[in-house]
């Protein structure tokens, strides 16, 4: 059974307990051995998945609960991250990519069964598609690379950007990867809002031990999340969606919903965070 998460007002998310806000929020348990495991969030209808296929190979089959009468991708674009190690990609009836890491295939609707081999790991993130885009591999070293941030405020990072309006085209997914560079603890700061789509986060290449305290809610209410080496966060378009860490670290930033503008979005005054 998919682990499905209900849309949050934000007038509610003020009375959340911890806990009430990571059962709603926090993707936990997508890593397991031999097994793909998904999550359907309803904001956007966006799947996270994760899968480990070890020695042998995974088939992505369709969770019931998007209730397709055939595969994964019959009315849904997928994109494919490598998050470590190698393996490939298999499209029915199409390319077999092999991929290292941090490399993405991006999947267009009604490409057919896919499959996963090799010893990755890999972290799957899906929304609706309403056109056939080509299937693509976006090698890490072809990725749009800008660097941001401020050494002096603990924010310098590598962004890179696969599947975007400016990249690897989508009907409404985008897609890509930030490095918090060493000695450098924020990410996406200053913060911002987008009420055009939800944003989820994948934080990995996390030393054990090691955690990243994540920031949520509206810009004068937020609360905040303790979350660990790969674990995923859901930020609704109307929450913030920033954090810090305790070391250097990654994460996999994907958006769906009506804008694929990757500058589309509101900037949130330091001084309006409460």
């Amino acid at each position: 059974m998919t682990d499905v998460r209900i849309a949050t007002h934000p007038a509610e998310f003020v009375r959340l307990t911890p806990d009430e806000m990571r059962e709603r929020f926090l993707v936990e348990g997508l890593f397991v051995d031999g097994e793909v495991r998904w999550m359907l969030s309803q904001s956007d209808r966006i799947l996270l998945g994760g899968a480990l296929p070890g020695s042998g190979s995974l088939v992505l089959e369709a969770p019931h609960e998007i209730r397709s009468k055939g595969t994964l991708t019959d009315r849904r674009e997928l994109g494919v991250v490598c998050l470590d190690g190698s393996g490939s990609v298999a499209v029915d009836g199409g390319e077999t990519y092999a991929v290292e890491a941090e490399d993405i295939v991006y999947i267009g609707s009604g490409s057919g069964q896919v499959t996963l081999s090799g010893d990755a790991a890999f972290y799957l993130v899906s929304a609706p598609a309403h056109l056939a885009h080509p299937s693509t591999l976006i090698r890490k070293a072809d990725s749009q690379a800008v660097e941001i941030g401020d050494e002096e405020k603990a924010s310098r990072r590598t962004l890179r950007k696969y599947v975007h309006d400016q990249g690897v085209a989508s009907c409404e997914l985008a897609l890509g990867i930030t490095t918090i560079e060493p000695g450098n603890v924020w990410n996406t700061m200053p913060c911002h809002t987008h009420d055009r789509r939800t944003e989820c986060y994948l934080y990995f290449g996390l030393p054990e031990g090691e955690r990243v305290i994540h920031i949520a809610g509206q810009p004068g209410q937020t609360k905040s999340m303790v979350v660990a080496d790969r674990q995923a966060i859901i930020s609704p378009p109307w929450s913030v969606h920033f954090g810090a860490g305790t070391s250097s670290y990654k994460f996999v930033w994907s958006t769906a919903g009506e804008n694929l503008a990757y500058d589309d979005m509101d900037p949130v005054a330091m001084t309006d965070l409460r």
